[in-house]
């Protein structure tokens, strides 16, 4: 006859399985990210940045050649200096490009027409990405030109500096700009940045003739002490022009370009004072977000991604 095992016996045998059971549910947890960390990196070292996004005809990458580079930059010079005003250098003039040191570390993103070309000929958007260890390589950031960056310097996290965004006429609908967004909250996951931010520009010179925007973005979205960066003294320009209490906040945020107000519907601040670029012929404002207010957006479309390649 089988003794009946004693208490102690069973729950051993059961904390011995249900021991094994995390065991081989953390380990295949594990197992699991490892995998997922190989999918980003085989995707960067491929791609240099992501797979293709689609939507219709047109697709969001980074740049991978020299010839996309180019027809990046070609797009800016057609933008800002012949679109919107923008002086010229010599050498800008000549080119008839638009093109500064940091282009050659950062990375750019693309907005492609399929429909014209698949290649440097269907480039029709672009943003400049530039991170924290590309920007060492020169030793500052674009925003350091205008803003006193060092709280977010100093901050514990990475960086992610976003400029030179630009649409062409033709493809200024919703679809470009939700593109260039998925595009850079993809960025965002593969690279893990903790903050994102660069300088958003409002068309003019004249600061008392933007009142109402710089007031209103100064009053309901100035950045918390510790990621508030500064416009440098010989270029601050006051923000609170007006009573804020006045405004009718509605058309001011209808003022607004695109590109500022989807900053500021994911949650975005600005910082403290504004820069009159008489080049550009804009008046820039700083903008900052916390990268999980744009990456959670989608997260989730990301993870079930990785989740079907990895089935």
């Amino acid at each position: 006859m089988t003794s009946k095992p004693a208490e102690s016996d069973l729950i051993t045998s059961m904390k011995g399985s249900e021991a094994a059971k995390a065991g081989h549910t953390l380990a295949s947890s594990e197992t699991t990210l490892k995998q997922m960390e190989t999918l980003s990196t085989l995707a960067l070292d491929r791609d240099g940045g992501f797979q293709e996004l689609r939507g219709g005809d047109l697709g969001v990458r980074i740049a991978t050649t020299e010839a996309e580079r180019d027809a990046a930059q070609a797009l800016r010079y057609k933008v800002f200096f012949e679109e919107m005003g923008a002086r010229p250098d010599e050498r800008t003039f000549r080119t008839k490009r638009d093109v500064d040191e940091f282009d050659e570390v950062a990375d750019h993103l693309l907005v492609i027409d399929h429909a014209i070309s698949s290649g440097a000929e269907g480039v029709v958007g672009t943003y400049r990405l530039l991170r924290s260890d590309a920007a060492e390589k020169l030793g500052r950031f674009y925003t350091s030109s205008e803003y006193d960056i060092s709280t977010l310097t100093e901050f514990p996290g990475r960086l992610l500096e976003v400029g030179r965004s630009c649409v062409e006429r033709g493809h200024r609908g919703r679809s470009a700009m939700q593109l260039l967004w998925r595009g850079i909250a993809s960025y965002i996951f593969l690279h893990r940045i903790d903050v994102l931010f660069g300088c958003a520009s409002l068309a003019g010179t004249n600061p008392d003739a933007l009142a109402d925007e710089l007031t209103y973005l100064h009053h309901n979205h100035l950045a918390p002490p510790a990621l508030r960066i500064r416009a440098l003294p010989d270029r601050y320009v006051e923000m609170q022009r007006t009573d804020p209490h006045a405004l009718d906040f509605r058309a001011c945020v209808n003022k607004l370009p695109p590109l500022i107000k989807g900053y500021l519907r994911l949650g975005g601040y600005v910082g403290d004072g504004a820069v009159v670029d008489e080049q550009f012929n804009t008046t820039d404002v700083a903008v900052l977000v916390k990268s999980e207010l744009l990456a959670d957006k989608y997260y989730r479309h990301y993870e079930r991604r990785l989740r079907d390649a990895l089935d």
